[in-house]
């Protein structure tokens, strides 16, 4: 409800993110264990303490007249939707995600060689996305629990990658939701938190 309610303040303290393939049902209940529930998807692992920068933007098209100085209507052109975050791991699933698609495969027979070829050219990679972040509330008894998914999407822009002798590599990237077919959401948010509740 409206007013000031400390109660309804969120801090992602900790969070994880998902891929899995386009269709890959997300997961609607909230058991103790969150990699069960995420069941079917894969976890990418550590990412920077900046944790996910979510953007929504939308484009509007102002429709102007003869007959008046100030736009009379606005025509939505298009909508962006997009999570920016950093990997810290490098391994099988989170360099072909980084890069678009593709897969590693053993390098000769020592079994620690592996290889990795970029293709020529871009091919879609389109995935499903989930993240999910907790928030405890003082003394540990309260736990809210956020998820949002991303049914169908891809990386959209990925960051220089720094080697350095004083910092870990990461794996910067953008990943942007698709149209999932008429009718269906963008994204979806999916929330454990009886703030939402018309009672509380």
């Amino acid at each position: 409800m409206a007013g000031n309610n400390s109660a309804e303040i969120r801090v992602a303290g900790t969070g994880k993110l998902y891929v899995a393939d386009v269709g890959t049902a997300a997961p609607t209940t909230f058991g103790a264990d969150s990699a069960t529930d995420w069941a079917g998807w894969t976890d990418l692992g550590l990412t920077t303490g900046d944790g996910v920068t979510f953007s929504k933007k939308d484009k509007l098209e102002a429709i102007d007249s003869w007959q008046s100085v100030s736009p009379v209507h606005y025509i939505y052109s298009s909508r962006d939707l997009s999570l920016k975050f950093s990997m810290l791991q490098f391994n099988e699933e989170t360099l072909p995600f980084f890069m678009g698609g593709g897969d590693v495969a053993a390098e000769g027979t020592p079994g620690d060689t592996y290889r990795y070829d970029i293709a020529e050219r871009p091919y879609a990679d389109a995935r499903a996305l989930g993240l999910e972040f907790t928030d405890v509330k003082a003394g540990g008894t309260t736990v809210v629990k956020y998820r949002f998914i991303i049914p169908r999407g891809q990386v959209t822009a990925s960051d220089d990658i720094k080697l350095a002798r004083k910092a870990a590599a990461q794996l910067g990237v953008t990943f942007s939701a698709m149209s999932n077919g008429d009718g269906k959401p963008l994204a979806s948010f999916i929330m454990k938190d009886s703030q939402y509740s018309t009672t509380v």
